[in-house]
């Protein structure tokens, strides 16, 4: 079958750029310094700086920016914290690697993002943090969660790694809590040629212990004041991703277009329970993806409109089919099916349109289309 409009296209944002990427990589060879280099160090600082943050610290993962940051944060053994159900399983995975015990709860089903309600329900006295997902690249309302913070004395650790350079209430991602963690997984908004990742923070001491934890807990070389472990951002991805960060601002602002004429299209299917995850944060919202949600009312079910749009050619996900306490390997947690309901509820409705910098208004079109053929939508 040919594949009319992918789900992610990457070629639309490296082709324009290719002689500057390759330059980068070229620069690296030349020097050699392909750990802990001088492009690592460039990449951190700019980063930092445009996420509103005082320091970056580079890492292999965007798991090992929330399990390495949360350690720094002196989060571990014996501290609860606090995250989402809906969200992708490295959230939680980054809490358990951390040695703290992961209480999870609920959604909002309009946004997808946590419920600070149901937070505040799970606050017990063990409790050390939350773990707000600026799910989508939609920030949780940072008002918000200071409040919460401040009223539960918690510390905010931001899970960013789908909001690079989102803003919300004059906030920058990142900028929030005492510290946040990114991700540079290549289909990211800002996205390296491998994993990556990335924890910013305005604290000298967080920063300080993060750069021993990700290089076996030392600062000077054999010489080692904690039991760290070997997770750093290559030099050679950090090259790369310098070169894209001037780039990013107007590609968010690009998807922001998208999904302008995404809502403007889709407003019409909402008699028909076709309904896209609701926007809070205007132009601040970088949607890394855009989310519709198929709701009881809809005639077709999401399978159906999936299977249809398919064979249209048109590529979609589904971020994310099983929420994280119905996962099998994380049974021993104790959660059960029922726990969650808008979670588990908005696990069978999400489906994901293509998204990217690139994406055609004639190939935005072609996925309308596809949805509007439907015979059943038709006879409604």
């Amino acid at each position: 079958m040919v594949i009319k409009v992918p789900f992610v296209d990457l070629n639309s944002q490296h082709q324009p750029i290719q002689t500057q990427l390759q330059q980068a990589i070229e620069d690296v060879f030349t020097k050699g310094d392909f750990i802990l280099g001088q492009a690592l160090s460039d990449f951190e600082s700019a980063f930092a700086a445009a996420s509103a943050t005082e320091y970056g610290i580079g890492v292999a993962s965007g798991t090992d920016a929330i399990a390495l940051g949360l350690q720094a944060c002196h989060i571990g053994a014996g501290d609860e914290v606090i995250l989402p159900a809906n969200t992708f399983v490295a959230t939680l995975i980054g809490v358990i690697n951390a040695g703290a015990k992961p209480i999870l709860v609920d959604c909002d089903p309009k946004t997808a993002l946590i419920d600070l309600e149901a937070a505040a329900q799970a606050i017990t006295p063990q409790t050390k943090a939350i773990i707000p997902v600026h799910l989508y690249g939609q920030m949780v309302s940072p008002s918000q969660l200071l409040n919460f913070a401040n009223t539960h004395k918690v510390l905010i650790f931001e899970d960013a790694a789908q909001a690079h350079l989102a803003e919300r209430e004059g906030y920058k991602a990142g900028s929030v809590g005492t510290a946040a963690a990114f991700s540079f997984y290549p289909s990211k908004n800002l996205g390296a040629f491998g994993d990556g990742g990335m924890v910013v923070t305005t604290d000298a001491d967080v920063a300080a212990k993060m750069r021993r934890l990700r290089n076996y807990g030392s600062s000077q070389k054999y010489v080692h004041i904690e039991s760290g472990t070997n997770s750093r951002l290559d030099t050679l991805q950090a090259a790369v991703l310098h070169k894209k960060l001037p780039y990013l601002s107007q590609w968010n602002s690009d998807r922001l277009t998208i999904a302008q004429m995404y809502d403007r299209e889709l407003a019409p299917l909402a008699y028909a329970g076709i309904i896209p995850m609701q926007n809070q944060s205007g132009t601040g919202h970088i949607y890394h993806l855009y989310v519709i949600k198929i709701d009881d009312s809809c005639p077709l079910s999401r399978q159906q409109l999936q299977a249809q749009l398919t064979a249209a050619g048109i590529q979609t996900g589904i971020h994310y089919p099983i929420p994280c306490h119905l996962q099998p390997a994380f049974s021993y947690l104790g959660y059960q099916q029922g726990d969650f309901p808008q979670s588990e509820k908005l696990s069978q409705q999400i489906l994901s349109l293509p998204m990217y910098p690139g994406l055609k208004n004639s190939q935005i079109t072609e996925v309308i289309d596809a949805i509007n053929s439907s015979w059943e939508l038709k006879e409604n």
